[in-house]
């Protein structure tokens, strides 16, 4: 890295407080015919003598961008600030991943308000999907994932990966800085493509036209896509003036990564992590299937607090990681056919695999094909100490049996305690099994508990 990039934003964070050469847009008319690049008068005092109070303070001190003053950047504060429940959601949202982003920001010396880029971008949903078929935190188009070496495949979309699709957004922006020396047109060549703009600015050198931001020709989705990003800005910089509760996100990691070499599916791996399925999504966006392939030495993310955890469920799991199978059909094999192979209804490997009815053969890409067992159904076979998970309560008897599960008689004196040490299991997997909320037994209920284990 040059002195230069090195340098760029102090001496931006200085010019921020200096009023500049006002600017007319050509494509708005605000009042007095006056656009600056200033400082607004949204931001407090931080106080750099003591450490950051939690994420959000550690942006504030790393905006390194021109404040833009227009018109827009004003009205969409004014309309995100009319809207704080929805800020509030997006920054909700933001506190799974911004201590990553801002920490690879920062370790880039790059400005922080880039780490609020994906409030504009996809309002910080890593799933999001727009017309265009961008994806992910950071909304890139196939094409330009691909360019940036994002993976997208039948089993992932790396452009929906928290980390991979950060590293490929920052390298993007960097080029586009180094290209047009502006984070201003950077910016805007993120939205619209560096080609574009470009060509906006020898459409205006041409005609003897400034080429500014403010001065080009824009597209309206673009034309807005800097002053969003200031408005966000402002809100942040100081939410107490706009009447917005941003949540704590602590200035620390929120999600550890985790290694796997073999195959797991989605749901046994958030049982093993004993969170929600819809929450380990939301960290491991990029799988598109319900099997995690260990030949692509996935890296799992899960909550700081949730590993240790994982890793000693793994360790005392005795079942099977996953409940499909992949095959390869020859093309042209009929799904009816390989339905019948692996004795399961045609309907069953069509919907896993979502393919339509008018579809009569293969096409030689991979299938998944589900097994007798559901996911989950073997955590009854987790020897592990309380805390350890089992089977949903829907499991049904059939699946009992072949989990060797049988009942007991409460009796007066039964505890969850009691019967967890005489059958060999745990309280929690008790519960789990049995469908239970707390710990009272009613005398004469049947319990369900595993086949083995001391009898009486």
């Amino acid at each position: 890295m040059t002195l230069t990039r090195l340098l760029l934003p102090v001496v931006l964070a200085i010019l921020a407080g200096c009023a500049g050469t006002p600017r007319q847009s050509a494509t708005t008319s605000p009042p007095n015919n006056k656009q600056q690049y200033v400082a607004q008068d949204t931001s407090r005092t931080v106080d750099l003598t003591n450490p950051p109070a939690d994420a959000w303070d550690r942006i504030r001190r790393g905006f390194a961008i021109p404040n833009l003053n227009t018109d827009l950047s004003r009205e969409w504060t004014d309309y995100y600030a009319a809207h704080p429940e929805a800020v509030q959601r997006m920054a909700e949202r933001a506190g799974k991943y911004l201590y990553f982003i801002v920490d690879e920001v920062n370790r880039r010396g790059l400005p922080t308000e880039l780490a609020l880029l994906p409030f504009v971008e996809s309002a910080y949903n890593p799933t999001a999907l727009s017309r265009s078929k961008a994806a992910g935190l950071w909304q890139f188009v196939p094409t330009t994932g691909q360019y940036f070496n994002l993976k997208q495949d039948w089993w992932r979309d790396e452009r929906r990966d928290p980390i991979a699709s950060t590293y490929a957004a920052l390298d993007y922006l960097e080029k586009l800085f180094e290209m047009q020396g502006d984070w201003y047109l950077a910016l805007a060549s993120y939205n619209w493509g560096e080609g574009s703009i470009q060509r906006a600015m020898a459409r205006n050198e041409a005609a003897s036209l400034p080429t500014d931001y403010l001065s080009l020709n824009l597209p309206e989705e673009t034309r807005n896509y800097v002053p969003k990003l200031q408005a966000i800005k402002n809100l942040i910089a100081n939410p107490g003036k706009y009447a917005i509760a941003l949540p704590h996100v602590e200035n620390s990691p929120y999600f550890a990564m985790v290694r796997k070499d073999r195959d797991i599916d989605l749901e046994i791996a958030a049982q093993l992590a004993e969170m929600p399925l819809e929450e380990f999504k939301a960290l491991n966006p990029s799988f598109n299937r319900p099997l995690i392939r260990g030949e692509h030495q996935p890296t799992l993310l899960l909550p700081t607090n949730r590993v240790a955890t994982f890793n000693a469920n793994l360790l005392a799991y005795k079942g099977d990681l996953t409940s499909w199978k992949v095959y390869q059909p020859r093309r042209g094999e009929s799904y009816a056919s390989i339905a019948k192979r692996f004795g399961v209804t045609e309907a069953a490997l069509r919907g896993a695999n979502g393919v339509s009815r008018r579809s009569k053969s293969a096409s030689g890409v991979a299938l998944l094909v589900p097994t007798s067992s559901q996911p989950g159904v073997q955590l009854a076979s987790l020897e592990a100490p309380a805390g350890a998970i089992a089977p949903p309560s829907r499991a049904t008897n059939r699946r009992s049996a072949r989990l060797n599960v049988r009942t007991h008689k409460v009796r007066p004196g039964d505890t969850l305690s009691s019967l967890a040490r005489r059958y060999g299991t745990s309280v929690n997997a008790l519960r789990a099994l049995n469908n239970l909320k707390g710990s009272n037994l009613k005398v004469g209920a049947q319990l369900r508990v595993p086949g083995t284990g001391t009898r009486g």
